[in-house]
Order: C-alpha cells, then sequence, then structure tokens
C-alpha cells in the first residue's frame, strides 16, 4: 500500500525553504522544538494540532476546516 502525501509537511517544508531558513532556524524563530519541526516535516501523523497552528502561524497561514465533497455549509 502505498502512502499518501502529508500535504501540511510539504507545504511547511516548502515554505520553510522559501523563507530561507533552516529546520533549526525555524524551530528557534517561531518557538518550536527542532524534534517536533523535523518530525512535522516528515509527514508524522500524530503532531500535536496547537504546535502545527504554531508553526503555520509563524508562516502566516492557518488550519481551515472543509468538507471532503466539497459542499459549502452554510
Amino acid at each position: 500500500m502505498k502512502k499518501e502525501k502529508n500535504e501540511i509537511a510539504i507545504f511547511v517544508k516548502r515554505k520553510r525553504r522559501e523563507y530561507g531558513l533552516t529546520q533549526e532556524d525555524f524551530a528557534i524563530r517561531s518557538g518550536l522544538g527542532l524534534r517536533f519541526v523535523r518530525e512535522l516535516e516528515q509527514g508524522k501523523t500524530t503532531c500535536r494540532m496547537d504546535k502545527v497552528n504554531q508553526a503555520l502561524e509563524f508562516l502566516g497561514y492557518k488550519l481551515k476546516v472543509i468538507r471532503m465533497d466539497g459542499v459549502e455549509d452554510e
């Protein structure tokens, strides 16, 4: 069975590189641990949501809940 790509991991890694930050720089500047940043970018499936949000907030983004079928709730 092929492992699905973790979209958050790919996004964070891409944005971090666009900003010219190493994982260590990103960890220090965002207030996260280096181990967490590495695990996040590797697609660890059990990352804490508060820390994921902290990483995204540092990059100027946030998580949004959307329906999988594309239908918008009222």
